[in-house]
């Protein structure tokens, strides 16, 4: 989920997954693949930017899971 506010200031989540458009009309529209679309403060740019962070806080964070299975420590308790 990525942070986007609303014109009025209201801060609330966006599932990422669910993007399937950013629109600069000049206000950054997201549409999602459910047809919803939101207006947000925040520019194409940064809404992509945030998407990248949140994914590669998953994808690092899958990484170190996977590496810690892995690891002869992790061996040895079993």
């Amino acid at each position: 989920m990525i942070k986007v506010t609303r014109f009025n200031g209201k801060i609330f989540y966006v599932n990422c997954d669910l993007i399937e458009f950013l629109e600069s009309t000049p206000d950054t529209v997201i549409t999602t693949t459910t047809g919803k679309k939101i207006v947000v403060s925040e520019s194409v740019e940064e809404v992509i930017h945030r998407i990248i962070q949140f994914k590669g806080k998953i994808y690092c964070y899958k990484e170190q899971e996977f590496e810690k299975a892995q690891s002869p420590e992790s061996a040895a308790e079993s």
